[in-house]
């Protein structure tokens, strides 16, 4: 593997770091390239990462977190992904399920229920999206109805992560007709009756990930699970989905970052014409282009992830580093299959499968061009 020279700001993220490395080389490689073939999800790999307390690194250590700078976290989502994107996702799309309540949340709600979303056995989904509303995030129209003590929910989401596999859901729903307005938070637990799920999708990439919709016919979720205000909705998700991109930019950095390794050792194996290819200039300088890549891309992050430790705004920095490390690793994961030649076509190496998930981290939590559109729009803006 390629050394990475990482930015661990105390001797208590330097050991967090090695522990991460361990289990990465003990429980996820060995498990990736089978499970990902047979579409299998990881459910046990999770429960290792959380007894090691590493799905809750960069909440509060009053609830059972890590009490962990976004630079730290994000430096562990890459690593993780780097040997495999499914749980460096999953790990992400986890952070961003526990987002509204440690954020949003009453005093009482969080004491209640954070603890044990952060304490490692229960796995988080994000509920925000349906079939006829993905960018367009505020024309969501799965409605809860307040009735009593609870609120009947009803409607469909789509393109969920952990649906059917995670302990609870974080869902936006609409409790007015007011717009983005019109948007509330609530918590759902699994179990929820009325709480059903679809058929898994048949995807390019990251097979083991499980994505369904969640599927809601009159479920009956507690009015004390509503996080925030009524209304306060769409606020929560936006603020959720800033944090988030830095998740999707370094699974992304850490699958190029695979990809890299990967060509930079079969490129200094392989001989043709009595040489190492990678002594020739042609796939050299490849490898070096996609070397600086991944380093850029890995500093964009860690600079959003430093302003929003420091309590800056951040949001146009997340879209940047969303933007330029999707589509760098889009670009260096192709590259990879290229310097592998035809072998790199073929699944007994692993550079095709980081191709195809490379593709998914261009759209998920706001494609690419709504990336672009957040950026312009913060440009313009008087």
């Amino acid at each position: 593997m390629v050394a990475v020279e990482r930015t661990l700001p105390s001797d208590e993220s330097r050991a967090l770091f090695g522990l991460v490395q361990d289990l990465c080389a003990k429980e996820l490689a060995p498990r990736a390239a089978e499970y990902e073939a047979a579409e299998r999800f990881p459910r046990e790999v999770f429960r290792t990462l959380g007894q090691a307390g590493l799905l809750g690194l960069p909440y509060d250590e009053e609830y059972g977190g890590g009490g962990q700078p976004y630079e730290v976290y994000l430096q562990v989502v890459e690593e993780l992904a780097r040997t495999w994107l499914t749980i460096g996702l999953g790990v992400s799309v986890h952070s961003l399920a526990c987002y509204g309540l440690a954020n949003y949340g009453s005093a009482e709600q969080k004491a209640k229920w954070l603890p044990g979303m952060l304490g490692g056995d229960q796995l988080g989904a994000y509920c925000l999206s349906e079939p006829q509303s993905g960018s367009d995030a505020a024309a969501l129209t799965t409605r809860a109805v307040r009735s009593g003590d609870e609120y009947a929910v009803t409607g469909t989401k789509a393109w969920i992560t952990h649906s059917g596999q995670a302990d609870f859901y974080t869902l936006m729903v609409r409790t007015s007709d007011d717009g983005a307005k019109g948007i509330s938070a609530l918590l759902a637990e699994n179990g929820t009756p009325g709480l059903g799920f679809g058929k898994p999708e048949k995807k390019m990439g990251m097979r083991g990930s499980v994505t369904a919709q969640v599927l809601l016919d009159g479920a009956r979720v507690p009015a004390d699970r509503l996080l925030g205000a009524e209304g306060q909705g769409f606020s929560i998700a936006l603020s959720a989905l800033e944090a988030g991109r830095l998740g999707i930019a370094a699974c992304a950095v850490g699958v190029a970052q695979a990809a890299l390794d990967a060509a930079v050792e079969y490129a200094t194996s392989r001989r043709q014409f009595g040489h190492a290819i990678a002594e020739f200039q042609g796939v050299g300088f490849m490898l070096a282009d996609m070397a600086t890549a991944v380093a850029v891309g890995r500093a964009a992050y860690l600079a959003a992830a430093r302003r929003r430790d420091a309590g800056l705004p951040y949001g146009t920095e997340a879209a940047m580093a969303k933007l330029f490390c999707t589509d760098m690793a889009m670009k260096v994961t192709t590259d990879a299959v290229q310097v592998f030649g035809g072998y790199g076509y073929t699944a007994d190496f692993p550079v095709e499968r980081y191709m195809r998930e490379a593709k998914v981290l261009q759209i998920v939590e706001g494609t690419n061009q709504v990336q672009r559109l957040v950026i312009s729009r913060n440009l313009t803006r008087p």
